[in-house]
């Protein structure tokens, strides 16, 4: 697309330049060389290879917050992209957090005949098959687990959970032992070539399982496959967030949880929430525990802070700002637990309370939803 295209489909020319966007922006308030009112200025006004080697194209966390609150209705997270995608033709890249080893793996990813081993986290007590109707697509948590184990995540206790809640539910899911990265972190850092390469390989394994639903417990894999791989590729399966699929199984009276005397307060993901508009199912699900009890952060739902990083960019002093700003309000709650949705939440978030500094401030305990919700059923 270019980029008067992306300027005419994202109503830029309509900006009013009220400065609401930056004001809003969480980049923004700890970077004041950053403002995406500026930027939108200057796709306008300046040359096009000026504004495709401005570094501050990077710099946005494309949470969409700025989008929620413009008057115009701008879209600037999609003329963002747009712009990303345009320079990476040229040849600038991304600003690479841990030295790029994600973007590395994403790419090596795209390699035709490689050959994966990544099964081995499924326990005994798991129950999965190599071919159905409903398939759960675990995403890069294998790869996390072993990427971020020094900070102490375990991104595969959410994968495992979600299993456990499938066969609680009566499915027994596919897991593929060959599907590879959704292509999401590529794709907002302007490699569209090779996020094609991994959406490709993705649905011609999905094609080969027979599965007719694709069920994601990670909301970058649930948005990239629900609105990037259709703008690309033709996609005969329904596709469906965990926490969608446990408010209908709440609904049916399919789920029985036990007791949990606990406070908890809930992140939600900038992809599920803004860019999906799903706030009340997993705010349905938590409140479905009995005695569990939910105390909302002073900005939730469209007003969320999202954790501050996005696709492995821009992981700087002004990323921890953010985290430990929206760690502040977790704390704020006096919730026992801060309830995540998301694995770079997961990863994000624990990392900033690792800060020997200021980390120890913030400190409060992490769970993912889908892990809060196994260790709840009632039965296994």
């Amino acid at each position: 697309m270019s980029i008067k295209k992306a300027i005419k489909e994202s109503r830029a020319y309509l900006c009013l330049e009220c400065g609401k966007c930056t004001g809003s922006c969480p980049v923004s308030r700890f970077n004041h060389g950053y403002s995406p009112r500026l930027l939108v200025n200057k796709a306008i006004r300046s040359g096009q290879l000026e504004l495709l080697k401005d570094k501050n194209i990077w710099a946005c966390l494309t949470c969409k917050l700025c989008d929620e609150r413009c008057p115009a209705d701008i879209d600037y997270v999609n003329m963002t992209l747009a712009i990303r995608l345009e320079a990476q033709k040229i040849g600038e890249e991304a600003i690479c957090s841990h030295g790029g080893a994600a973007q590395s793996l994403m790419r090596i990813m795209t390699t035709p005949d490689l050959q994966q081993k990544r099964m081995a986290w499924i326990d005994n007590d798991l129950k999965t098959t190599q071919s159905g109707e409903t398939l759960y697509f675990v995403g890069c948590l294998p790869y996390f687990d072993v990427l971020f184990s020094d900070i102490e995540v375990n991104t595969l206790k959410a994968a495992k959970a979600s299993v456990k809640i499938l066969n609680h539910l009566g499915i027994t899911p596919v897991v593929l032992p060959q599907e590879r990265c959704c292509g999401h972190d590529l794709l907002w850092g302007g490699d569209l070539e090779n996020f094609k390469k991994l959406a490709e390989h993705n649905i011609n394994e999905i094609k080969r399982s027979g599965a007719k639903k694709v069920i994601f417990s990670c909301p970058e894999g649930y948005r990239t496959f629900k609105i990037d791989y259709p703008k690309y590729f033709e996609c005969n399966f329904e596709v469906q967030h965990i926490t969608e699929l446990l408010a209908e199984a709440l609904g049916n009276e399919q789920l029985k949880l036990k007791e949990m005397d606990k406070v908890v307060t809930f992140q939600d993901p900038c992809r599920l929430g803004r860019h999906l508009g799903i706030y009340e199912e997993p705010r349905k699900v938590i409140s479905a525990v009995p005695e569990l009890k939910l105390a909302e952060m002073v900005r939730n739902r469209k007003s969320a802070i999202c954790c501050g990083v996005s696709a492995w960019m821009n992981c700087s002093t002004y990323s921890k700002s953010i985290q430990l700003a929206r760690l502040k309000e977790a704390k704020q709650t006096a919730a026992d637990m801060l309830v995540l949705s998301c694995p770079k939440c997961e990863i994000h978030f624990n990392c900033a309370m690792k800060d020997e500094k200021v980390g120890k401030d913030v400190k409060i305990e992490t769970i993912q939803l889908v892990t809060l919700i196994a260790d709840a059923l009632i039965g296994g």
